[in-house]
């Protein structure tokens, strides 16, 4: 079994329950945010650490919506 290293930057996709109006969006620049028609709402991007994975796990516990999917990409996925 080979260990993906999780220092440096990772592409992560996270999904979590909700549609969020303009101005709570704001608070992902930098992720590209779709909205299903479903209900549900999926980031996708490049986060420089883990750090910044904390931070934007954060902002969704603070949405006080339920949290779906935390998946690392590869850069095939990521694509």
């Amino acid at each position: 079994m080979t260990r993906q290293s999780s220092n440096g930057p990772q592409f992560y996709e996270i999904q979590f329950r909700g549609h969020l109006d303009p101005s709570r969006a704001q608070m992902f620049e930098g992720l590209e945010m779709v909205q299903q028609p479903g209900g549900d709402t999926i980031l996708t991007g490049l986060l420089i650490d883990q750090a910044a994975l904390h931070g934007v796990l954060n902002r969704i516990r603070d949405l006080g919506v339920p949290l779906l999917l935390v998946k690392r990409l590869s850069h095939d996925e990521a694509g």
